[in-house]
């Protein structure tokens, strides 16, 4: 049995440093020149509020715990009303940051610049953590994306400690030491993508069976389920059930903002109703796929997840 069915357990996400995503879409940047947008995008963005984005899409209730600050977090919280259902919001001094994406089409190219978000205050910390725990309790609880200043780099493996304490199942999508610390208090899910695995280790992993064998070897010391998304390769989850391979879809890329957060929301709507190992990951990489498919920072569709899941592949490795 994979985890707890959906209405008996709740779903929440954490993001303390949420963005404005904005994206560009341009013919060719040329240097000391303007580069004249032939599209824009703005959207809420944030690695935890892009999860929620795609659970609501996929139809399964969470609730979404963030920080907004100053008048970029005012056009946050607006964005949000239009994507999210349930978002509760502590606010801090400062801006909440904005992230670009620039999207080049000759030669084909992604450029992504990140804001660094406002300072935290450890009162303010406190009291999101605490409305984000009370809404797990024994259910999942997501902890993604990077922190702002005023949070602890060992935030994460202190929330995994407490969501396990609680009852609760802790995800995390993060990486360097994020993960790295949350890692001793065994998380039930860790999604790296394939560079943040070889960070974690301290080596390459080149092959599809190292992946696998390191993804194992995580399991093995006592995380549930282990996660590498492979780009156009597809990913690889492990678990007690063994180790599966899914391969993507043929979409045409347009921009990989949020495709990592869609695979995340696409193993905790399927493991949270019971689903097999292998069909968390066939919905996470169709969820991934989808996202890429779309322009700027847009979520996947419902209809692109109808139309991608029976041409997504799986085999056990």
């Amino acid at each position: 049995m994979n985890g707890p069915s959906a209405p008996d357990r709740p779903i929440a996400t954490l993001t303390l440093n949420p963005a404005v995503d904005v994206s560009y879409e341009v013919s060719c940047l040329v240097s000391d020149q303007k580069s004249h947008a032939t599209a824009t995008r703005t959207d809420p963005g944030g690695n935890g509020i892009n999860v929620g984005r795609a659970l609501r899409v996929l139809g399964v209730p969470a609730g979404n715990y963030t920080l907004m600050a100053g008048s970029s977090g005012v056009l946050l919280e607006t964005l949000l009303e239009d994507q999210i259902d349930h978002v509760v919001c502590e606010k801090v001094a400062g801006e909440t940051r904005i992230n670009a994406t620039i999207l080049q089409a000759d030669p084909p190219a992604q450029y992504e610049v990140t804001g660094i978000g406002p300072f935290v205050s450890p009162e303010v910390l406190a009291k999101i953590l605490k409305q984000f725990l009370d809404h797990v309790g024994g259910g999942y609880g997501v902890l993604s994306g990077s922190v702002p200043p005023g949070v602890p780099s060992d935030i994460y493996g202190s929330m995994v400690r407490r969501v396990r304490e609680c009852g609760g199942f802790a995800v995390v999508d993060a990486h360097g030491d994020l993960l790295r610390q949350s890692l001793v208090h065994r998380p039930f899910l860790i999604k790296p993508n394939r560079y943040e695995l070889s960070l974690l280790l301290g080596k390459d992993v080149p092959r599809i069976e190292d992946v696998a064998e390191e993804a194992r070897i995580l399991v093995n010391q006592g995380i549930r389920y282990v996660c590498v998304s492979l780009g156009a390769e597809g990913a690889i989850l492990s678990g007690t059930e063994g180790s599966f391979l899914a391969k993507s879809p043929p979409v045409t890329v347009r921009c990989t903002v949020g495709s990592g957060d869609s695979m995340v929301a696409g193993l905790i709507a399927s493991l949270s109703r019971g689903e097999s190992a292998g069909e968390a990951l066939r919905l996470a990489v169709a969820c991934g796929s989808g996202t890429a498919a779309q322009p700027g920072t847009a979520i996947f569709t419902a209809d692109q997840i109808r139309e991608l899941l029976p041409r997504t592949s799986v085999t056990p490795l």
